[in-house]
């Protein structure tokens, strides 16, 4: 019997995950996931593929969304009440303009200080209207794209196994930063075709396949980055049809409601694979 088996929730786009044994799934995704973004003094996003110390920053928000606390070693922990209704300013993700709540000059100093650039923190404003693309539209905060990214174990294995074969170590699943992991379904890449979940409360509906960049070459304790593992050996069994390769699924949140680990996964609807 399938069900899930991992929760992780990032606040800060590009920052660590949370793990956690339940949550809310929103239209968004997981609660609070992505609902931060690490930008330039001009506005455009930071990410792990030119920043990979973001990954050294460990956030932590409260349930009620109103205190964030980030961490990071060598340096002390900031914790900031969080502004949800100021002033919106530009900024930019993957060249697309949406808005952002600024969150001070404190934080930025602390973020500025622990990726050696000038950095500043945004939250997405009430009024966030993102409309994300895909087989099913749906919403996200400032995520890649679709509001949940699932992986399964059995795609990682083969993933592992093939880089054995050619002498590298396996990865973990935090390379991949999945919101959602499933166990016990015997073929990888069944999510590829599972276009209709239940799972807990909630329902997904299939977006697109998840195409991967160069932030799965970060390590995500270390901020090490090296390559070309695992691009190399995905693209030689995963490249898809516009020549990136893709690994794990995305979806839009059909239905709002609590996930926990543990909950079985229900296909309702299979789908043919998109390459």
């Amino acid at each position: 019997m399938p069900v899930v088996t991992a929760l992780t929730y990032y606040p800060v786009k590009g920052c660590a995950g949370v793990p956690v044994d339940q949550a809310r799934l929103t239209p968004a995704g997981l609660a609070h996931d992505r609902s931060f973004m690490v930008v330039s003094e001009e506005g455009v996003f930071r990410s792990q593929r030119s920043d990979p110390r973001l990954t050294l920053i460990r956030p932590d928000v409260t349930l009620d969304g109103t205190r964030l606390t980030l961490r990071s070693d060598d340096f002390e922990p900031l914790a900031v009440t969080v502004d949800a209704s100021g002033p919106a300013r530009p900024v930019e993700l993957f060249g697309a303009p949406y808005r952002g709540i600024d969150q001070g000059d404190i934080v930025a100093g602390w973020l500025s200080s622990v990726l050696g650039a000038p950095s500043r923190l945004v939250r997405v404003p009430p009024d966030h209207d993102r409309v994300t693309d895909g087989r099913t539209p749906g919403t996200s905060g400032y995520a890649d794209s679709s509001a949940v990214h699932l992986l399964s174990r059995a795609t990682l294995d083969l993933l592992n196994e093939k880089l054995g074969e050619r002498g590298a170590g396996p990865l973990g699943m935090d390379r991949f930063r999945p919101n959602i992991v499933v166990d016990g379904w015997p073929e990888p890449h069944t999510e590829d075709r599972a276009h209709h979940l239940t799972l807990g409360a909630a329902e997904l509906g299939y977006t697109k396949l998840a195409v991967r960049c160069a932030v799965t070459m970060v390590d995500q304790e270390t901020a090490a980055r090296s390559g070309p593992e695992p691009l190399r050996t995905l693209a030689d069994y995963r490249r898809a049809a516009s020549g990136g390769v893709v690994f794990g699924t995305k979806y839009t949140v059909l239905r709002p409601g609590k996930v926990s680990v543990g909950d079985e996964v229900v296909v309702e609807e299979w789908g043919e694979p998109e390459r």
